[in-house]
């Protein structure tokens, strides 16, 4: 059985390990034209792995060129298209990304740029309230970072250390509160917390019925007989019982009645 820790390393992981041993055995036939009919089946081959419409030039043409690719460019058959040059496949140099020290991360880089250019400022009142302004800044972020509470000596010392002793905050001057911090941060993420979907009430019945009040007239009209015959009055109910115990005196004159045939 045989590994893939003890074979060659796959040069395109998308065309498997049959498409490139069949390019190494292609590699090996002497005739040129048993060659170039061998590869012009591995290229068709290989479109059953590649997705994209087969009837453009460029579709084919990136074929022919894994292809070259995948046999290291040792492979010499008559290719319908360019062939592709081995410069092409190098490397790009990695890009160079700025590389600059944070002292405090949880402030940032760019508040460091804006402390630099407020120091270069003349002694001013607005320089003063820019100043303050930083201080609670650097409290916020701070407090973004960790929760707990922080000491307005610690922004201050923060602060120093920053501008490297040149800007410093008024004394007997207070920082925003934690607590007034905190709830601003919370009210923020209220504010930007994307829309809740709405839920479809269910409708009740008393609503359905004060919503659509002929509903109930149509319920008294047709009320069943029976409950009509409860509603009559007492009246009816008195005179029907008289009846019932009436004597049946017909009955009984027709049986004494001597002039009845019977």
């Amino acid at each position: 059985m045989e590994y893939n820790t003890s074979q060659t390393k796959l040069v395109n992981g998308e065309y498997g390990r049959h498409i490139q041993k069949m390019i190494e055995s292609a590699i090996e036939i002497e005739d040129s034209n048993l060659r170039n009919q061998q590869a012009r089946a591995i290229v068709r081959a290989m479109s059953y792995f590649s997705a994209g419409s087969k009837d453009t030039e460029d579709y084919w043409n990136k074929l022919w060129d894994q292809l070259f690719v995948i046999s290291n460019f040792r492979l010499d058959v008559d290719s319908p298209f360019p062939k592709p040059q081995p410069e092409i496949e190098k490397h790009p140099k990695p890009l160079k990304y700025p590389k600059r020290d944070i002292r405090y991360r949880p402030y940032g880089v760019l508040i460091e740029d804006i402390i630099n250019k407020v120091v270069t400022e003349k002694d001013s009142e607005n320089k003063e309230y820019t100043v303050l302004d930083i201080a609670n800044h650097l409290k916020r972020q701070y407090l973004n970072w960790n929760r707990d509470s922080v000491n307005d000596a610690l922004i201050h010392e923060h602060l120093e250390t920053l501008s490297h002793g040149k800007l410093k905050v008024q004394k007997n001057t207070n920082l925003h509160s934690t607590r007034a911090i905190l709830s601003d941060i919370e009210a923020e993420k209220i504010l930007n917390a994307p829309p809740k979907p709405e839920r479809k009430k269910k409708r009740d019945n008393n609503n359905a019925a004060v919503a659509n009040p002929t509903n109930n007239k149509n319920k008294k009209h047709n009320q069943p007989n029976n409950q009509l015959k409860h509603n009559q009055p007492k009246q009816n109910l008195h005179q029907h019982q008289q009846k019932v115990n009436q004597p049946k005196t017909n009955h009984l004159n027709a049986n004494t009645n001597p002039n009845n045939k019977n």
